[in-house]
């Protein structure tokens, strides 16, 4: 009997076992931070469902290339010991790509999920020079001059609202879906040329889209200038180039770009797939204010280390005031904490990020302050509490700093205060 009352209250006294309880519980508070995580990615996946389901209507994000003026020539291969003709394609770049235009974002709602999608009018205009024949080593007898035609790409064709009218010095052509040759461009519209060999060209169109989130556009011109503006406030410049000028604010933003044929990896005329466009595009993405799963997401990455500092200073507490917290009360202030980023992702869904935060903040402070009045027995330790939560929960942006300090100056504290406790006899 002697022995089990030792043991009894050995077990109830071991500053030893309670860290090694302590910190298998916060172990398996793991298990409902990773199943929240989870929940997070859930929803953040059906939120982008419901934008491709809405852009797979109104009209996806679009990059836009061209124009492209292609040439088909002749030549001759040996085939079975016999020449027989064959057909390949010059394609030539604009010397000269002027391109501007205004975005009009507008909002689309399903369910508790919005998506921005965008309108916008574009006006190209430009220049191709004579083709280069001695560069490229073909004979100017080979080409079929009346055979030429040009190319634009759009990626997505649901997105055109008006017809195409390329204006092609006195002419005016219509550009017709579909694309002829797929070396340089695989979706978009183009029309027949007549070209003369040694005629400069000048072209001008306007294209009036739709499109979801971003606009990208393609460097194609030995000079190339794109000038955009917008009601939106929020943009995010994309891609290979920046703008060398931007504008933004809250009514909207402006950007000017210009960008060398020296900045990319491909020439101003070629033949065949020797080379291609993707990869060189830049733009603008529409960026919504707030996205709720990527700041959930970051917040509950850093869980774990925010219960086990709570847990820390819990067990400090109640080391130097001596009332001794069950275990069963640091589990139930654990799933508390949980509960504060599940209420936080059902929240933010509703009310935005910021709001959710606050509230779910407040909450789960109040909630857990008014329980260490009835742990600690005394308003300031349940006042050190309060403090620690909000505090942390206020600096949720810095958690991995905050959360390494914060166990730093924990465990400082505790070897400071620890010095004149005499650990054996809590044995």
């Amino acid at each position: 009997m002697e022995n089990f009352e030792k043991t009894k209250n050995w077990v109830k006294n071991s500053i030893t076992l309670k860290l090694a309880i302590i910190s298998i519980l916060a172990l398996l508070m793991l298990i409902p931070a990773n199943m929240i995580r989870n929940l997070i990615q859930e929803r953040e996946r059906t939120r982008d469902t419901v934008i491709s389901e809405i852009s797979d209507t109104w009209g996806n994000g679009q990059t836009i290339a061209g124009p492209v003026l292609s040439l088909p020539y002749k030549y001759v291969v040996i085939v079975n010991d016999k020449p027989k003709e064959m057909i390949d394609y010059v394609h030539v770049l604009p010397d000269n790509l002027d391109i501007s235009g205004e975005i009009f974002p507008d909002t689309r709602y399903r369910g508790i999920y919005k998506v921005i999608v965008y309108q916008s009018k574009l006006s190209f205009k430009g220049k191709f020079k004579p083709v280069d024949m001695e560069k490229l080593k073909i004979s100017g007898q080979d080409i079929l001059w009346d055979d030429a035609f040009l190319s634009i790409g759009i990626p997505d064709m649901k997105g055109i609202n008006d017809k195409i009218e390329i204006k092609w010095n006195n002419e005016s052509l219509l550009g017709e879906p579909g694309i002829k040759v797929k070396d340089v461009i695989s979706s978009g519209v183009s029309c027949d040329l007549s070209i003369e060999p040694e005629k400069e060209n000048n072209f001008s169109f306007i294209i009036d889209i739709n499109g979801t989130e971003y606009l990208n556009f393609y460097p194609l011109g030995k000079e190339t200038i794109v000038d955009l503006k917008s009601t939106w406030a929020n943009p995010s410049f994309s891609g290979s180039f920046l703008p060398d000028e931007r504008t933004i604010s809250p009514e909207g933003f402006s950007a000017h770009w210009k960008v060398l044929h020296l900045n990319r990896n491909y020439p101003q005329q070629w033949t065949g797939k020797s080379y291609q466009i993707q990869g060189s595009g830049f733009g603008v993405i529409l960026l919504m204010p707030v996205d709720q799963y990527l700041k959930s997401l970051r917040s509950v990455k850093y869980a774990i280390m925010f219960i086990a500092l709570t847990f820390i200073i819990f067990f400090f507490i109640e080391v130097l005031t001596k009332n001794k917290v069950h275990p069963v009360q640091y589990l139930l202030v654990g799933i508390a904490l949980c509960v504060f980023y599940s209420l936080l992702i059902s929240l933010a869904e509703h009310i935005g990020f910021n709001l959710a935060y606050l509230i779910s903040g407040l909450a789960i402070i109040i909630m857990i302050f008014l329980y260490s009045l009835s742990v600690f027995k005394e308003k300031k330790h349940a006042v050190v509490m309060g403090i620690f939560l909000f505090t942390v929960l206020q600096l949720a942006d810095y958690a991995l700093v905050l959360g390494n300090i914060g166990l730093f100056v924990v465990l400082g504290l505790i070897m400071l205060y620890s010095r004149k406790i005499d650990l054996y006899r809590q044995e």
